[in-house]
């Protein structure tokens, strides 16, 4: 493989009743994990070297990849092999169609490999490949190694330490104590001198050893999906109650086009420059009210008032980078409630035929996801998600929610209008 860098796409067909499936790397020593951190995946998706990482989920109009990027001219030179693994979430592979490992030269997209899986059945987890080192050089290899387990037993089986739920301890049965003797001591010193009653000598005992370092924290498969159905999820009872809540929002334009917006639809494929703009609105306890957006360089702040902070502008929709925006759960006592919504900016007049995907990933916690609804309206603002305190816990909403703002009438006052933020509004740009 003269690829230096290279690009793993896990896809499948996307069909009503089929399970999720995730994307996962090991980078294996002898067969084994180092430690946790040599398992890469989507609550762990870089690995400390740089040279592998999770990149996330795509539509592709049909289907869906998840794709992962390895850099094989940064991998540390003791890792002698790469596993490339799927799971599945909420069903089998048999219930999967379409699954395939492909893998690309990073640089120009060039096709180096490709497996295809066809035979699974009841399995949960599959190793569908790996990169390995052979003679100084990097090599891939189709597998197709079925675990009935899931993900924890295929991460169990390289070495990776899981966290499961703690199981109940079985009462032992107390041992009856023995009757404590006070040991006789003789009052009498017979022949003693007086330089003889000397204080008994006190037991020396070694030194206690140094305390063992910590274990490190298991890794946690756990992650969580919003949808119609079961649209909201505490925070809390997710981990998530400190650190950084990272907000990610990527996107793809739909290759196939049918029914309403189709000409709209062409007419997004057919613009490079589409920007989308990832928003917040925000209600602070205090009653202060504001927005952080591109827009007027209101990109706000983490470690003061408004306690969200926009990384940046992007363009391209990948979730390697795409639109990020933090929230700062260590003063999650200071927000009232946040509303998370994207724009249009340019490139487009409507989210018709424009597949997104949303990522809610606190530091410490299971990361929350959902797909927004295919659009059917001629809208340029979509509220993506409600964060509202509840007696300190943040609640995540789901709201998926396409408005059409009325002529003349930006989006961010609509947005505002639907949700009664009631803040007065001027025109601004980047």
């Amino acid at each position: 493989m003269t690829a230096q860098a290279v690009r793993v796409e896990l896809g499948w067909n996307t069909s009503p009743g089929a399970p999720d499936v995730d994307g996962s790397a090991l980078l294996l020593v002898s067969g084994k994990v180092r430690d946790d951190a040599d398992f890469v995946f989507y609550n762990q998706p870089s690995h400390a070297s740089g040279a592998v990482r999770h990149e996330g989920k795509r539509n592709t109009g049909t289907g869906t990849t998840d794709n992962i990027a390895v850099d094989l001219a940064r991998i540390e030179p003791v890792i002698d092999r790469v596993v490339l693994a799927a799971s599945a979430d909420g069903g089998t592979f048999g219930r999967v169609s379409g699954l395939y490992v492909r893998v690309t030269d990073a640089s120009n997209g060039r096709e180096i490999a490709r497996f295809d899986s066809t035979d699974a059945t009841v399995e949960t987890a599959f190793i569908l490949g790996e990169l390995y080192r052979r003679q100084g050089a990097w090599k891939f290899r189709a597998v197709g190694q079925g675990y009935g387990s899931g993900l924890e037993g295929l991460a169990t089986d390289f070495g990776i330490s899981v966290d499961e739920p703690q199981q109940p301890q079985q009462t032992q049965p107390t041992q009856p104590t023995q009757p404590y003797h006070q040991p006789q001591v003789s009052q009498q010193y017979q022949g003693a001198t007086r330089a003889d009653h000397r204080t008994p000598a006190q037991p020396v005992f070694p030194p206690a050893p140094p305390a063992a370092p910590p274990a490190p924290a298991p890794v946690r498969l756990t992650k969580v999906t919003l949808t119609k159905e079961a649209p909201s999820v505490s925070l809390a009872k997710q981990g998530g109650t400190s650190g950084a809540l990272r907000v990610n929002l990527n996107w793809e334009v739909r290759k196939q086009f049918k029914g309403w917006g189709s000409k709209l639809g062409r007419a997004v494929a057919q613009h490079s420059d589409l920007d989308l703009d990832l928003c917040a609105l925000y209600e602070l306890t205090d009653g202060r009210k504001g927005v952080v957006q591109a827009l007027g360089n209101a990109f706000g702040a983490l470690q003061h008032p408004p306690y969200i902070h926009l990384d940046g502008d992007d363009r391209t929709g990948a979730v390697a980078t795409g639109e990020n925006l933090t929230v700062n759960l260590d003063h999650k006592n200071d927000l009232r409630r946040v509303l998370i919504f994207v724009t249009i900016y340019e490139g487009a007049r409507s989210f018709a035929d424009l597949h997104a995907t949303v990522t809610l990933q606190p530091q410490h916690g299971a990361p929350i996801d959902f797909s927004l609804d295919e659009c059917t309206v001629p809208s340029t603002v979509c509220a993506l998600a409600l964060i509202t305190n509840n007696g300190g816990d943040l609640t995540v909403q789901r709201e998926a929610r396409y408005l059409v703002p009325e002529r003349g009438v930006s989006p961010q006052r609509t947005i505002d209008y639907a949700y009664g933020w009631g803040m007065n509004w001027t025109p601004g740009r980047k």
